[in-house]
């Protein structure tokens, strides 16, 4: 996957987490497990980044990219057969 590519997934994540601040998932848990009777309990957990984050993640990706193009360099010219 050639940088540029790299460089716009992570601008489009950074844009992401500057509207987006925090997502929930939800897991399993047992809690009652006495021989036949099995009680089982979802759980909620909140993963919370702050929206400065994605800023900087978006202004660290344009420089990057500035400085790949400004130098002409191409990170995946060595992995290349």
């Amino acid at each position: 996957m050639p940088s540029k590519s790299i460089g716009i997934i992570m601008i489009v994540v950074g844009v992401l987490m500057i509207g987006y601040t925090s997502f929930i998932y939800v897991t399993t848990e047992r809690i009652v497990d006495i021989g036949p009777v099995k009680i089982d309990g979802e759980k909620k957990h909140q993963v919370q980044w702050s929206p400065i984050a994605g800023v900087v993640l978006l202004v660290g990706v344009l420089h990057f990219l500035f400085f790949l193009k400004k130098f002409n360099i191409d990170l995946f010219y060595f992995s290349a057969n």
